[in-house]
């Protein structure tokens, strides 16, 4: 039994959540996310929250239901607050700038890179070493977070590279003399 797939998903005022076909649509104030229904899970929208049972008593239905309930939770935090990961850059003259719809990394390669920002996503650099990557689908704010990473990952003697605001760098100590 699923502990999180028991609960309902609270859909908050202003938020309209319908089931159409095979396909779950949220509305909210920041735009409309929809998500492709499974057929092991059934979906009930009721008054103030939306609910996700196993359609049947099979081991994959069991294992798809706390997961979608999650997929479901995304979709209306989406909806209403968005998703935000920060990045932070270390390193002596690893800079950020967000350029209209490019974002300038320079991260001591002989060239700089040049990111093309997806539509639905937008980065902010309140800062050169702080980039602000928002948007309302958690998956594609976390996929374009790990392409900018990857192309600094931080090493462990130093920590330079691009790293996420939080994350711990194991440190190697280095030669030892």
């Amino acid at each position: 039994m699923s502990r999180i797939g028991k609960k309902p998903v609270a859909i908050p005022s202003g938020v309209t959540a319908t089931i159409e076909g095979k396909q779950l649509s949220v509305k909210g104030p920041k735009g409309t996310l929809a998500m492709p229904l499974r057929d092991e899970i059934s979906y009930t929208v009721e008054g103030d929250g939306i609910s996700v049972q196993p359609a049947n008593k099979t081991k994959a239905a069991r294992a798809f239901w706390g997961m979608q309930r999650t997929l479901v939770q995304n979709l209306v935090t989406g909806v209403t607050e968005g998703f935000t990961k920060t990045l932070l850059i270390t390193g002596v003259g690893y800079r950020a700038n967000s350029q209209g719809k490019n974002l300038k990394l320079q991260l001591g390669y002989s060239h700089d890179v040049d990111f093309a920002i997806p539509e639905g996503i937008t980065i902010a650099t309140p800062d050169n070493t702080t980039i602000n990557i928002t948007g309302n689908d958690k998956q594609q704010v976390g996929q374009v977070a790990a392409e900018i990473r990857r192309w600094r990952k931080p090493e462990p003697y130093k920590g330079k590279g691009i790293k996420y605001a939080g994350e711990f760098i194991f440190r190697k100590e280095g030669k030892k003399k």
